[in-house]
């Protein structure tokens, strides 16, 4: 009798394959107030790559990715402000053409979804009436409503992938902590009751597109596939 595959081991909830809940203890989000803010801490999260700064306005507190160049003590304009400084926190409408920007949200007062990670950003590079064109960390452009807010400037953390692991103990922790599936084992090296990619008879791999429905253990193969057959040249 076989075992469980890992699809299906995971697909169980257990606590071998549970992120810890201390490590998702920071919400990151925008307030609904406007006005002055300060900085009040830098913080080192588990489950989020770049630092997360604390921010204090109206003595209510929240958490986004930390600009570069920001420091403890710093005060930042949220809603509205003349001078634009890094940091700050303002609708796209308001910010001049050229400006890096992080923490975008995609509709407003969603609290920013979109360039959240280390060292990326975004280029306001047009706009419209009542739209704003953005240049995105992956080189494509999209078109946002003005009034969604986004964080100026470059997310700190820049190079932090630069920097070898050396060892496997490090990795491990690092995956563990936000429930990453590692290591990774190749499905046709398994065995056959593994995996259905799995045994040694012929390396080649089957073919198979998995259900959108499908369980966990049978959703293997191509996911959710944007398309499928024989690309054409």
């Amino acid at each position: 009798m076989g075992k469980r595959i890992i699809q299906q081991a995971r697909g169980h909830g257990s606590l071998t394959y549970r992120v810890r809940k201390q490590a998702y203890k920071y919400r990151i989000g925008y307030p609904i107030a406007d006005g002055k803010g300060n900085v009040i801490d830098i913080i080192n999260s588990p489950a989020h790559s770049a630092p997360l700064s604390k921010i204090m306005i109206d003595n209510k507190i929240f958490y986004i990715p930390a600009a570069k160049g920001i420091y403890v003590g710093q005060e930042i304009a949220v809603g509205k402000g003349k001078n634009i400084g890094t940091g700050d926190i303002l609708m796209l409408d308001d910010i001049p053409i050229g400006t890096k920007v992080f923490n975008i949200e995609s509709v407003p007062y969603d609290g920013g979804k979109l360039v959240r990670t280390a060292g990326s950003f975004a280029t306001i590079t047009k706009k419209h009436a009542g739209s704003v064109a953005l240049l995105m960390s992956s080189k494509k452009e999209a078109l946002f409503d003005g009034s969604c807010r986004a964080t100026i400037g470059e997310i700190a953390g820049f190079g932090r992938i630069d920097k070898p692991i050396v060892k496997a103990g490090k990795k491990h922790h690092m995956m563990k902590a936000r429930n990453k599936f590692w290591p990774r084992t190749s499905a046709v090296k398994m065995n056959a009751v593994d995996h259905p990619f799995g045994s040694g008879r012929g390396k080649r791999i089957k073919s198979k597109i998995a259900k959108r429905n499908a369980p966990p253990g049978a959703k293997v193969g191509l996911i959710r596939p944007r398309r499928t057959g024989r690309r054409k040249r």
